[in-house]
């Protein structure tokens, strides 16, 4: 699988850098390359484009007001975002629109690595759901994901999850493992698009459970462990269908 991508940076060397980084990266697939976001947003509309490398601070039109455009389109259409910027204060800003990487400049090669594989794993995932064939999904089925930790890329088991809980600007990963949460800058919605849909599922506004660890259920509320988390209103139904299947 390749993914096919732009890069958009005003300073001449740092988008020289850029599309370097990109030209040697084996699954990434470089369809364009722009200095001014309002030529790229053109090119992006006209032709398919799955991954957006791009600054935050540029003339005529931001990079997190490209972000804001593009994240309006419809799910099946989004194209998604690896913020590359010398602005660690736009942090929080890129999550809230579901960046799925933010590389804080000057960043090396394997810093762009890490964000770039984090990419691979999501397009990975989205094709895998996609597939209509059950024996190509269960044999690439992820059994980890990597999440953004204060400046590292922390590597999670899946079957290590007990369950998501959304505080604040950020996200606490609850595992099986570890007494305390890991904290991850992101948001529920970009946790839901990476955690595969047949083993969690969102039951609150503020909480994604791993339906293997769930130890009992009781007038809408979930036990996982010394945790109880209230089923919402919004998403009783989808809660309920799954119960019915295992219910005798």
């Amino acid at each position: 699988m390749k993914i096919k991508c732009v890069a958009i940076d005003d300073e001449p060397l740092a988008l020289e850098l850029l599309t370097k980084f990109i030209q040697q990266t084996a699954f990434l697939d470089l369809v364009g390359k722009f200095s001014n976001a309002i030529e790229a947003l053109g090119f992006i509309n006209q032709n398919e484009v799955q991954l957006v490398f791009m600054d935050i601070q540029m003339p005529d039109l931001s990079g997190m007001e490209l972000a804001r455009i593009l994240d309006g389109k419809k799910d099946s259409d989004k194209t998604r975002i690896i913020f590359c910027t010398a602005y660690h204060q736009f942090a929080i800003e890129g999550y809230k629109v579901d960046a799925l990487d933010y590389l804080l400049k000057p960043y090396s090669y394997e810093d762009f690595l890490n964000a770039a594989t984090k990419a691979y794993q999501y397009f990975d995932r989205i094709l895998n759901q996609e597939s209509t064939k059950p024996a190509l999904e269960s044999s690439t089925q992820p059994e980890y994901i990597f999440l953004k930790v204060e400046y590292q890329l922390v590597k999670v088991m899946l079957r290590d999850i007990t369950h998501v809980e959304a505080y604040k600007d950020y996200v606490k990963v609850h595992l099986k493992s570890k007494p305390n949460p890991i904290l991850s800058l992101t948001s529920m919605k970009n946790m839901e698009e990476l955690l595969p849909s047949d083993k969690f599922m969102r039951v609150h506004r503020s909480f994604i459970v791993a339906l293997d660890h769930i130890d009992s259920v009781s007038k809408n509320v979930i036990q996982i462990g010394n945790q109880q988390i209230a089923v919402g209103d919004n998403y009783k139904d989808q809660f309920l269908e799954f119960l019915s299947r295992w219910i005798s």
